[in-house]
């Protein structure tokens, strides 16, 4: 669809902490590549003392850029702050990490704009198409540990269906239903502030729709210790999420996921302590016996990383859920 009469103008809102100037610039550098241009970029900055500053090699010309100095703010509270400045009324959010392709913002929106009464004059009593769009991600591995990560940390691009709900690397909505909702959630800590989110735009009647060839690539953790980090904190957004049933996913909700993991720990441990008391030998060898079953089951999943990985997100998971229900 091409850009009949005027430049449709875009919001692009970015919350950072404890991030190096030289990953900013990577992600604006590629903002400033976008087909579709973003009119502004809004930074909220949350690191303490932070005096994050673009280098003047790097000064942006074709869009507005604005860094606020918001120490400590969590992540919700930085989108919220962000979203809040914007002056336009679609607006698209992407995370420091995340590199989008060079048409990400021209379709993520394309939806947004299209069946308009006027093109590209976007105020909500206008709005007549989709108020919330799910961009698509794609995961970038260095090695085959990273391409293993990826299979426990992403979405593959068939499972972008009618259950896929948006993800904050890439995302865009109308500020109207932004406020609608109240904004994003700031009683949660930095995870699943997306997902209560979206469950919150759904209940409120906004019409999701998916893009999955708006790609954004999110580079995967380097070690294992950041790759349990991520997956503890996940598992513990979920737990503080309080979201059990979700309309959308339904049997996919995150924490009935959760719940499947101890689930199968408890069953594993149950069956063997009750076949050691009957006999040692026959306990030991069902130990052996689903140990070997699980781990066949995690290579075919990720190859030899996979096993690994396997138990690592499920020790991570447990730890970071526990640790969020009891908070």
């Amino acid at each position: 669809m091409g850009f009949r009469n005027k430049r449709p103008k875009v919001s692009v809102c970015i919350t950072t902490f404890n991030e190096t100037e030289e990953r900013v610039n990577k992600l604006l550098d590629a903002l400033s590549k976008q087909t579709l241009k973003p009119d502004e970029i809004i930074i909220v900055e949350a690191t303490p003392n932070s005096k994050l500053q673009i280098p003047i090699n790097k000064q942006y010309t074709n869009f507005k850029l604005q860094i606020i100095q918001k120490p400590n703010a969590s992540r919700s509270e930085g989108r919220n702050v962000a979203i809040g400045k914007a002056k336009n009324e679609i607006v698209a959010i992407t995370d420091v990490g995340c590199i989008p392709h060079v048409d990400w913002l021209e379709k993520i929106t394309l939806q947004l704009r299209s069946g308009q009464v006027k093109p590209f004059d976007l105020t909500s009593s206008r709005l007549l198409g989709a108020s919330v769009v799910s961009g698509g991600y794609k995961m970038v591995a260095q090695n085959n540990f990273e391409k293993a990560e990826s299979v426990f940390l992403g979405v593959k691009q068939n499972d972008m269906n009618e259950e896929f709900m948006p993800s904050a690397r890439s995302m865009v909505f109308t500020k109207s239903i932004w406020k609608k909702v109240g904004g994003f959630p700031e009683d949660l800590n930095d995870t699943a502030e997306d997902t209560v989110f979206n469950l919150n735009l759904s209940k409120a009647g906004a019409k999701f729709v998916t893009a999955k060839n708006a790609i954004v690539e999110w580079e995967m953790p380097a070690t294992i210790k950041e790759f349990a980090k991520k997956i503890k904190n996940y598992a513990k957004g979920d737990a503080q999420s309080g979201i059990w049933w979700h309309p959308v996913k339904k049997w996919r909700t995150h924490n009935i996921k959760v719940l499947t993991i101890f689930g199968r720990y408890i069953v594993a441990i149950a069956t063997i302590a009750k076949l050691l008391n009957y006999s040692v030998a026959l306990g030991y060898m069902t130990a052996v016996v689903l140990i070997g079953i699980y781990s066949l089951w995690a290579y075919k999943k990720a190859g030899f990383w996979g096993i690994l990985l396997q138990l690592t997100s499920d020790f991570a998971c447990i730890i970071g859920f526990s640790h969020g229900i009891l908070q």
